[in-house]
């Protein structure tokens, strides 16, 4: 892969990821409408370690909180609930991901199916935007807020669903603030994402893993910087505006999408 593929790769990567719109969704598309090179399994491990990267630089100080909330019990108690409560939203969808990851590298990844969950999130996030309470932040989570939003992660293994879409619709269903549904959202995705590259990683050395060359760098940067900009956005914009304009992108990516595979 060239160095430019691999920087483009890595900018969509980056801004997809934390955007409602579906990282992996616009991944496919892009392999079949621009006929990139095929990224291959040790590249897109590089690329979701940039967006970890992305997600632990942006919240550090909720990292170090909840870091040193475990070794000092007596003090801050809420970073150590807050850790504990990531430790259990994670688990659905490691699970799902777990049993479901053949059929996400296969029977899912097609423009088609792309195109059903571009459009059918996009409905339920536009419901939700309007209908929910936006009332309560982030220390109002509980167990049960974070199983749920938990399994609604588990969704996201489908190409198009987008894993923060998903995850911020389940939070402003619940009644929390849009603020505090991305906040929740992006800190799940760290787990998650470090996990899924950890197994991956385990995978590549057991069958061998071949050379890096210069184009892992640059992918990996643009990826980790695209992100944290992307994150620093949206907690932004999200304190003033609503989620419509992701809604309209999906609606509209979705519908050029099945025009154009309906025209081939």
């Amino acid at each position: 892969m060239n160095v430019l593929d691999a920087v483009f790769l890595g900018v969509l990567q980056g801004i997809t990821e934390f955007l409602p719109v579906s990282s992996s969704g616009h991944l496919v598309l892009a392999e079949y409408f621009l006929h990139l090179e095929e990224a291959g399994l040790a590249f897109d491990v590089v690329l979701h370690m940039g967006t970890l990267v992305a997600v632990i630089a942006y919240f550090y100080k909720d990292w170090l909180s909840m870091a040193a909330s475990l070794f000092n019990r007596g003090k801050n108690t809420e970073a150590r609930r807050l850790f504990w409560l990531l430790v259990v939203g994670t688990v659905p969808g490691a699970v799902t991901g777990f049993l479901l990851e053949h059929a996400a590298a296969t029977y899912f990844r097609s423009p088609w199916v792309v195109v059903c969950t571009l459009s059918g999130v996009a409905i339920v996030l536009f419901v939700a935007d309007r209908l929910a309470r936006h009332e309560l932040d982030i220390k109002a989570l509980g167990l049960t807020q974070a199983i749920l939003v938990g399994l609604s992660q588990a969704l996201a293994i489908v190409p198009g669903v987008s894993r923060s879409g998903i995850t911020m619709t389940c939070g402003l269903l619940l009644g929390f603030k849009r603020e505090a549904a991305a906040r929740f959202s992006f800190l799940l995705s760290a787990p998650i994402i470090a996990g899924a590259g950890f197994y991956e990683m385990v995978k590549l050395l057991r069958h061998g893993l071949s050379s890096l060359d210069s184009s892992y760098f640059f992918g990996f940067l643009a990826s980790a910087v695209s992100g944290y900009f992307v994150i620093a956005f949206l907690m932004n914009y999200l304190k003033r505006h609503t989620f419509t304009p992701f809604v309209i992108y999906r609606l509209v990516l979705a519908a050029v999408v099945a025009t154009v595979l309906l025209l081939a």
